[in-house]
């Protein structure tokens, strides 16, 4: 039995390993849930899984779930980050699902793996931000660290039995987002409506604008380049709208290998939650005669209109802090975009600003945790400002 921790219960992730975890009861079970403010939800997951631990983001929050359960429910409720920590690092919990968008779950992931817990990582802020310190703590605390994202999924499965060094380049896949084939201009008029109408997969707000952006894709870029220790040079971004090969590599001799199948995140949370086993099918079983996937194509990624991918190839090579500085900037335009403050041309615009200014003032080459934090910090409140 695999006990789970669940940092972000009531999101698309979240959600959907309460899923898996159904489909497979006498294999899984649930120790803890966070969640930010959908304390409805979370009644219902509290009722049905019975946690002994859960997290909310407010005191006012921790009262309105306490009052939506029975009053024989028997669950312990904290708040805020310790709280996440203290759910994370709960003793009985092997394995944390790593589900919190953006930098709120480094702190509750690096805890957990100094405890010994396996990560199954859907977090990908997580490594674009604190890379430098998470992979190094792997490897001391000797713990798995299991790709959820399907596109690294997609990459661990092809990497599975390969000899060491034979890894020769990533081609990371990505659906081109609503605005594939638009042009610079064209973005700077889009809405909002048209930013979250995904074309291929049903996701949480911030990654569905991420994704409309492209910064997604670069923030995969500089995760992929911590899990699977390759240079961001040797990844190259593949635009392929159906989503159907979620990635590919190339070997040493020239061989490419590739994981297909139907959009749902589902898979990749399975495999995560049982390797090295395979279990049984839960998705809708492939088909290549499908409409989804009779005819698959391939385009080169149009970086002088998506120049958010160039900004996180940029800082993925530079390293250090700048990582950091780009994605705190990214969360807090996304962040301000969807609550109607600004353009959607204005988060590559911010995101450029950020990044160079952080140059200008100095990029920390080997950070600290606490040096990561600070820099965080810094550019949310560069990013709200006006200054260069």
């Amino acid at each position: 039995m695999k006990k789970l921790c669940i940092l972000g219960s009531t999101g698309s992730i979240g959600t959907q390993t309460l899923e898996v975890v159904r489909n497979f009861p006498d294999r899984l079970s649930v120790v803890a849930l966070t969640c930010g403010g959908n304390v409805t939800l979370l009644a219902k997951q509290i009722q049905e899984f019975s946690p002994e631990l859960v997290s909310v983001s407010t005191e006012q929050k921790r009262e309105e779930l306490l009052s939506l359960l029975p009053t024989d429910q028997k669950v312990e409720v904290l708040v805020g980050d310790d709280g996440n920590i203290a759910c994370a690092t709960h003793s009985e919990v092997t394995c944390v699902v790593a589900a919190m968008v953006g930098m709120r779950g480094l702190p509750s992931v690096v805890n957990a793996i100094r405890c010994g817990k396996d990560i199954a990582l859907a977090n990908k802020e997580t490594l674009v931000s604190g890379g430098s310190v998470v992979m190094p703590l792997v490897k001391e605390k000797k713990v798995a660290l299991l790709p959820v994202d399907s596109e690294h999924s997609a990459i661990w499965q092809c990497l599975w039995g390969q000899p060491e060094g034979a890894l020769n380049r990533i081609l990371l896949t990505a659906s081109g987002g609503p605005f594939r084939g638009y042009s610079r201009e064209m973005l700077e008029n889009v809405t909002l409506e048209q930013a979250l109408a995904h074309p291929t997969w049903k996701m949480g707000g911030k990654i569905t604008i991420d994704s409309a952006s492209m910064m997604n894709k670069g923030l995969e870029i500089i995760e992929a380049s911590w899990l699977f220790d390759v240079p961001v040079e040797n990844i190259e971004v593949v635009i392929h709208p159906q989503s159907i090969i979620h990635s590919m590599i190339e070997l040493s001799d020239g061989s490419v290998l590739g994981q297909m199948g139907f959009p749902n995140m589902m898979l990749p949370i399975q495999i995560a939650l049982f390797y090295p086993e395979r279990t049984s099918r839960v998705v809708e079983k492939f088909s290549p005669f499908s409409e989804k996937s009779a005819n698959l194509t391939f385009e080169p990624c149009d970086r002088k209109v998506f120049g958010l991918v160039d900004m996180a190839y940029h800082a993925g090579h530079t390293g250090g802090t700048l990582p950091v500085a780009m994605n705190a900037a990214n969360e807090t335009v996304v962040a301000d975009f969807l609550a109607g403050k600004v353009k959607f041309a204005d988060i590559e615009r911010t995101v450029a600003r950020v990044m160079n200014q952080h140059e200008k003032e100095g990029v920390i080459k080997t950070p600290s945790l606490d040096d990561i934090f600070e820099v965080d910090r810094w550019a949310r409140d560069m990013a709200t400002s006006k200054k260069e």
